[in-house]
């Protein structure tokens, strides 16, 4: 019997790797995680969140990045790229590069088919042992829904769920709100999308 096994990269051939690459890549403790591209809703929601965000937070200490920046959760070594990241203070970044963050304030994904049980399931969990993290959203694509998780002072999580296009989110900590209807400007639901 012959035992295959993957090959396993150090982080720092991975990031190696990525920066060479045309194609983002996520990487979990050894293993490369090759990403596929977005559909057209994914994109409009994502860039409608991100530039809702910036403007609310274009006169504050705090920061806007979509698609492309990396986070590093250094408790679980996983390297990833939320849809929409939020940083307040200082950005925390870990080389030369300035490329990769460790010290989120909100992360927000975008639900796909193809990662949706990832992002509520094993990606929060990882999320979780981020200490600045404060908040995250999940979006769904399909559908007017945003899952919000929210940190309390204990360390649990509170769940709030809005699904009305004429309703708000509203997130604390970074004392933003955010119409469901300008989230999903332009979004046509419905259509069939891969």
């Amino acid at each position: 019997m012959t035992v295959h096994t993957k090959p396993s990269l150090s982080p720092a051939e991975y990031l190696a790797m990525e920066r060479a690459a045309e194609r983002k890549s996520e990487y979990l403790d050894g293993e490369v995680i090759g990403m596929t591209g977005a559909s057209r809703r994914h994109s409009l929601i994502t860039l409608n969140v991100g530039a809702e965000l910036n403007r609310q937070l274009e006169d504050r200490p705090c920061e806007v990045y979509v698609n492309d920046l990396r986070v590093l959760v250094v408790a679980s070594r996983l390297y990833t790229y939320p849809d929409v990241v939020v940083v307040c203070g200082e950005p925390a970044l870990t080389d030369r590069y300035k490329d990769t963050l460790t010290n989120p304030t909100v992360l927000i994904e975008v639900l796909s088919p193809s990662t949706e049980a990832y992002d509520r399931g094993t990606k929060f969990a990882h999320y979780r042992s981020l200490d600045s993290l404060r908040e995250y959203l999940l979006i769904g694509q399909d559908r007017p829904r945003v899952e919000q998780y929210i940190r309390q002072e204990n360390g649990s999580w509170l769940f709030f769920e809005e699904a009305d296009l004429a309703a708000f989110v509203v997130l604390p900590s970074i004392e933003c709100r955010i119409p469901l209807d300008r989230i999903y400007k332009k979004v046509r639901f419905g259509e069939i999308e891969s």
